[in-house]
């Protein structure tokens, strides 16, 4: 065992004193020493109930043989950062989470882990993390949220922002907004819709990483306390048979969870994570594939703020692994992956029913026939840029129109709230991005401001920053190169004529090479917005979106 470098023979007697002074009896440092990584803290509401998922994982490694003990692991609540200075440290704790996981894995000599995450980044963190280290671990998130109910009809936290929108356009009074504040987030768990934090808790399962209903058993469920104590007892399983994170998120694995990011309609934030992830699995994950597997992935589901069910739904409707099992009629899963089980991708969804064809659509009556995300190219966008097309509506599929431009998220909400944004505009945000920002931000302020007002289905919204899975839209982010380092977005005038079209993947200006050449050669960086610590330091190092804006060494 690894952990016999700190707790066996005479060199380790001042470490067994350590472990004395923990209390550890000598029959615990016999077992296996289990590190269990967890997110838990008072600030971020998808992170409440981890205390108690914890304390279930912790029985279920004792049960199991082993010697559980908690460290912590860092998160920042995406809504409560979102829309100032505080979206700027929402991307980049996902290199912090990675960082200390292992820092503290490899310190204490740890033979195994469960990871206890539930949202954004602190989940692609710690599997960055599970790669890296690469020694048995399993995930199981603390769930996600409960819908809310208002006036009848369920409800979430894209409604709320949605909603702030509303009132500034007049559609809305401050009680109407009021109520929603109320009941649009009723308990604790990861924001309610297919955002982010679901959306790789999902992808988790599909990676082989998380136990069935991972991604999809509600925080509040005593289920989920009995799935933390298997996640406990199947990661003593794993040590036995060593069976690691690199034997799981293999190229094959990685394939499956594009195929599944497709069906679901997960958020636009996968195209991030998962070339990250796969990058320290010492796979590499070209975002070209996106579009091919697309072309032939049905788009199964349409949860907030696609439509109106919510994860709740899914799970009712049987959860991922139904959702895997209706993709795998087509042949289009890896069925021979392992998993954390100890069972192939195969052997785990065999049998897998699909409860409900409204909230899991068959393959034979999906909402496309192709998958809910796209990668466009062009002129504005040489390297890629990414949109949740199973998010837009069909009407802006294909759009022309003037660009309105911004050089920050700040000055679009300004113009947009101040009724300066009308039907047919193109809004771009640039200097957004993982070095102009820095930080890449969310823009689901401006998302849901412009859907407030009813322009949701007139109004494209393009940015080198990125976008909340709870925007909706013809929202186009992760635009490469970003403003910044002088990518085409940085070239953008007032009024340029911008063309998008998602069913073709192209995203252009309708200006002339010689004049973008021109514009180009008179170009100069913008001043950094950030010259002092921790995001200084991820700017100097941060890589493109397009390679999942990971940091280079």
């Amino acid at each position: 065992m690894k952990s016999d470098s700190v707790k066996k023979g005479m060199q380790q007697a001042p470490h067994r004193s350590l472990f004395n002074a923990l209390g550890m009896t000598e029959e615990e440092m016999e077992r296996p020493l289990i590190g269990i990584v967890s997110s838990y803290n008072e600030i971020v509401p998808g992170h409440m109930n981890l205390d108690k998922i914890v304390d279930a994982v912790k029985m279920g490694v004792s049960m199991a043989g082993g010697t559980p003990v908690m460290v912590p692991s860092i998160a920042v609540c995406d809504g409560i950062a979102m829309g100032h200075i505080g979206m700027k440290y929402s991307l980049v704790t996902r290199d912090l989470v990675a960082d200390s996981t292992e820092c503290l894995a490899r310190a204490h000599a740890f033979d195994a882990l469960v990871m206890v995450p539930n949202c954004d980044k602190n989940v692609p963190g710690l599997l960055m993390a599970a790669a890296r280290i690469n020694i048995p671990t399993v995930f199981v998130s603390g769930g996600p949220m409960l819908a809310g109910r208002v006036q009848g009809h369920k409800t979430s936290l894209s409604s709320m922002f949605e909603a702030v929108g509303a009132y500034t356009a007049g559609n809305m009074t401050e009680e109407d907004v009021r109520e929603y504040e109320q009941k649009a987030c009723p308990t604790c768990g990861s924001c309610s819709g297919m955002y982010t934090a679901n959306s790789m808790n999902c992808l988790t399962e599909v990676l082989g990483m998380g136990l069935k209903g991972n991604g999809t058993i509600p925080a509040v469920y005593s289920e989920r306390l009995k799935l933390a104590k298997h996640a406990g007892m199947a990661v003593m399983e794993m040590l036995k048979k060593n069976i690691c994170p690199r034997d799981i998120m293999t190229e094959k694995a990685f394939r499956n969870a594009l195929t599944m990011d497709m069906a679901l309609g997960c958020s636009t934030n996968s195209m991030l994570h998962l070339p990250a992830i796969a990058h320290e699995a010492g796979v590499d994950l070209n975002l070209e594939i996106a579009n091919e597997i697309s072309a032939k992935t049905p788009n199964l589901c349409h949860l907030a703020p696609a439509g109106p069910t919510y994860m709740e739904d899914l799970n009712e409707a049987g959860g991922i692994y139904a959702v895997m099992n209706e993709v795998s009629k087509l042949g289009l899963l890896e069925l021979d992956c392992m998993t954390v089980t100890g069972k192939t991708v195969g052997e785990n969804i065999k049998n897998c029913v699909n409860n409900n064809p409204e909230v899991i659509r068959p393959v034979e009556n999906p909402y496309s026939q192709t998958g809910g995300i796209a990668i466009l190219k062009g002129n504005l966008a040489p390297d890629s840029a990414v949109v949740k097309r199973s998010a837009v509506a069909p009407e802006m599929l294909k759009h022309e129109g003037p660009a309105r431009v911004f050089d920050c998220e700040e000055d679009a909400i300004a113009a947009i709230k101040g009724g300066k944004i009308v039907a047919g505009d193109v809004v771009v945000i640039r200097y957004e991005g993982p070095k102009g920002g820095p930080g890449m931000r969310e823009m689901l302020n401006p998302t849901s401001a412009i859907a407030g007002m009813g322009l949701g289905s007139t109004v494209a919204l393009i940015t080198d920053g990125r976008f909340s899975g709870a925007s909706r839209g013809a929202s186009i982010g992760h635009a490469c190169p970003e403003a910044a380092v002088g990518g085409p977005i940085a070239l953008v005038e007032e009024g340029d004529i911008i063309s998008i079209d998602i069913d073709n993947h192209r995203l252009d200006v309708k200006v002339s090479d010689e004049e973008m050449t021109r514009r180009k050669t008179d170009w100069r960086p913008r001043k950094p917005q950030v010259t002092t610590g921790y995001l200084a330091r991820y700017a100097a190092m941060a890589a493109p979106a397009s390679r999942g804006a990971i940091l280079e060494i």
